[in-house]
């Protein structure tokens, strides 16, 4: 019901199409229809296959897709990449395929949020000439999540008193409300430590 269950099938039919030439969409459709006349008029034939022929055959398909040359590709795009690709495939040996799916959405999900929580900005140090002071430029990303206020917190909470904070929302398209709340509250709090924080570029729009 979910369009998980012949998900194999579609692997193997794309792979085979690759093979032999296949450029279009309309060799995914010229393939369905001819498994669809086979199986309507040669059912009883196709039924005679022994499962052991069938399942060489999708042994030797399932190495052409994970060979361990694609192993080592995964493995070069960094952990990232290849952390879920090889959690899905031992989750799918070890359980079953919608378990194993599951298993590398969640390690993909993981390393999204941990991706999204350590480029939520990026901090550039100045010294000023004119008073001493150490000016602190933080260049908020592009979409700045409730998932980056705890980074957030950790970054504001690192900058030392008699400190200037410039911060800069040129970038941003979307930010949480809750870091909106937070780098409020930062510069209402900074004061007490001499911090001398200023916006630029911000935009009502983006919260």
């Amino acid at each position: 019901m979910i369009g998980g269950l012949p998900i194999t099938q579609v692997i193997v039919r794309s792979s085979a199409n690759i093979a032999f030439g296949g450029k279009s969409k309309m060799s995914t459709i010229l393939h369905g229809i001819f498994l669809l006349i086979s199986a309507i008029t040669i059912a009883e034939f196709l039924n005679k296959i022994p499962l052991s022929s069938l399942a060489a055959i999708l042994f030797m398909v399932g190495y052409k897709l994970a060979k361990p040359a694609l192993f080592k590709q995964m493995y070069k795009l960094g952990w990232e990449q290849f952390m879920p690709f090889t959690a899905t495939v031992v989750g799918i040996l070890l359980t079953d395929l919608l378990a194993g799916i599951i298993i590398g959405i969640i390690f993909g999900i993981f390393f999204t949020l941990r991706h999204s929580y350590k480029n939520s900005y990026h901090l550039k140090t100045v010294t000023s000439l004119e008073d001493d002071h150490t000016v602190y430029l933080i260049e908020l990303a592009q979409e700045v999540s409730f998932f980056n206020k705890a980074s957030m917190r950790e970054l504001f909470d690192s900058i030392p008193p008699n400190s200037k904070v410039i911060i800069d929302y040129a970038q941003s398209k979307a930010i949480a409300y809750d870091v909106i709340e937070l780098i409020d509250d930062f510069e209402s709090k900074s004061q007490s430590k001499n911090i001398h924080v200023s916006k630029i570029n911000f935009n009502e729009h983006i919260a």
